[in-house]
């Protein structure tokens, strides 16, 4: 460990920018890690016959492009980031962490690339080749997500390396540091909240067309694909969650301790929900006995940890941490029931999709799921604090010195905010263009298709 240090004038522009860059960025990184497959199942059922399908399809796939295009941006951003907001990170475990931020940027490149023949492969490739095309594109966007996650994982839990007795990192070991125990749990769990939200907004896009009265086959299909998908990971994903957090009580029992606002160590501990850490003291939330052992430790006899039993410069933001996890836990578990009663109900011969207040609350569920992944990150990164390396490297540690980084927040806030409105406005001007029938999408400002073709 490392003694604590006054806090760095780069500290905080440097927090505030990666929250901006890594929550902005994380939504575009959900859609390439989801959306391929997605396209994958529309585009091979109008290889089968489904018009509609195939029309999809290709509109999907222009989608994927704008998408990839401002996410390429906010990639190449962070990348820039790591070294430039965190020196005392990069410039001391960046022969640990080197091998898979090198595999995410050759996965970027490979997916990069199939997108690029996918696009222009429509009615130039034969069918079934063009259909594989989206194979690399969906292996390359699950590794080089894996690889991220990888290094998330590695600072939670980090290996693959020793320190000496001055503090210096030694014995490297790439390859440990890059699978390490919790790089796959953590990648699951992150595998499965893309394609909740990838699921939930695009059918939530489909869901409010219908309401507005295109209530035709290409809404039909474009809502039941997307919701297929984000079902099963709703469904899937408490239970990956719950096997993830199990572990926290040994390897980080301070942010454990803030997820369950344990004030004191209880054994057992009951659940907490809701309420906030006010004057060290937990207030305002509903208790249930003995639950919250089962959810944190897996018994209803083992112990939760207390905030009391940790020194004050250990113990992460409380209220931030416990907001956040239950958030995204409420979440999940509202998304995860609901999707249970439909297909229950849809078993049964009623289709709540066709009812109007379903619809609605399918519309929802795009900004819930978007919400919940957004507080997963948050309670994960700030459940973490004060270390950016878990047990090693304090945070304060791990910043620079430098005051004029609020300058390049305000630049990256710029440029952030200029590319969502133009992904806004790009998309909109192409729904509203598809929806009159221009599926070719040519230049506003262009010559007609016939007069190309003269």
């Amino acid at each position: 460990m490392f003694p604590l240090l006054a806090e760095p004038a780069g500290l905080l522009p440097a927090r505030e920018q990666m929250a901006l860059s890594l929550g902005w960025h994380i939504i575009l990184a959900a859609f390439g890690v989801a959306f391929p497959a997605i396209i994958f199942v529309v585009h091979r059922r109008g290889l089968r016959g489904d018009a509609v399908a195939l029309r999809l399809a290709k509109r999907w796939s222009k989608v994927a492009a704008v998408l990839f295009a401002i996410g390429a941006v906010s990639g190449t951003v962070l990348s820039f980031e790591m070294g430039l907001l965190w020196p005392g990170l990069m410039g001391r475990f960046g022969d640990v962490l080197g091998l898979p931020f090198a595999f995410e940027g050759l996965s970027f490149f490979t997916e990069a690339i199939f997108l690029g023949i996918y696009l222009y492969g429509w009615d130039r490739l034969p069918a079934r080749l063009h259909l594989w095309c989206l194979l690399p594109m969906m292996a390359a966007g699950v590794f080089g997500s894996y690889c991220v996650i990888a290094v998330n994982a590695w600072m939670n839990m980090p290996t693959g390396f020793a320190l000496t007795s001055s503090g210096k990192v030694t014995d490297v070991h790439p390859w440990h540091a890059m699978f390490n125990g919790r790089a796959f749990l953590q990648f699951a769990h992150m595998w499965l909240g893309a394609y909740m939200l990838v699921g939930f907004v695009v059918a939530a896009v489909y869901a409010a067309g219908r309401l507005r009265g295109r209530d035709d086959a290409h809404h039909r299909l474009g809502l039941a694909v997307p919701l297929r998908f984000a079902s099963v990971a709703a469904i899937l994903q408490p239970v990956v969650g719950h096997i993830l957090g199990m572990a926290l009580g040994d390897i980080q029992p301070s942010k454990l301790a803030a997820f369950e606002l344990a004030t004191t160590t209880e054994q057992p501990a009951p659940l907490r929900i809701g309420g906030l850490l006010i004057n060290g003291r937990a207030e305002g939330y509903l208790e249930i006995p003995k639950w919250g052992s089962f959810i944190a430790r897996g018994s209803f006899s083992k112990p939760v940890r207390g905030l009391d039993t940790f020194s004050p410069d250990d113990l992460p933001p409380v209220n931030t941490t416990h907001v956040a996890f239950q958030s995204m836990v409420g979440i999940g578990t509202l998304l995860a029931v609901a999707v249970v009663v439909y297909w229950a109900l849809r078993w049964r011969g009623r289709d709540l999709a066709e009812r109007r207040w379903a619809q609605r609350c399918l519309v929802a569920a795009g900004p819930l799921a978007v919400v919940a992944l957004e507080s997963g990150w948050v309670a994960t990164e700030v459940g973490r604090q004060p270390w950016t390396v878990f047990g090693v490297l304090r945070t304060v540690d791990a910043a620079g010195d430098n005051p004029g980084l609020w300058w390049v927040f305000s630049g990256v806030a710029v440029v952030y905010l200029g590319m969502t409105v133009g992904a806004w406005v790009v998309l909109r001007s192409m729904a509203r263009r598809w929806r009159t029938g221009e599926e070719e999408l040519p230049s506003p400002y262009g010559p007609a298709p016939e007069e190309v073709h003269r």
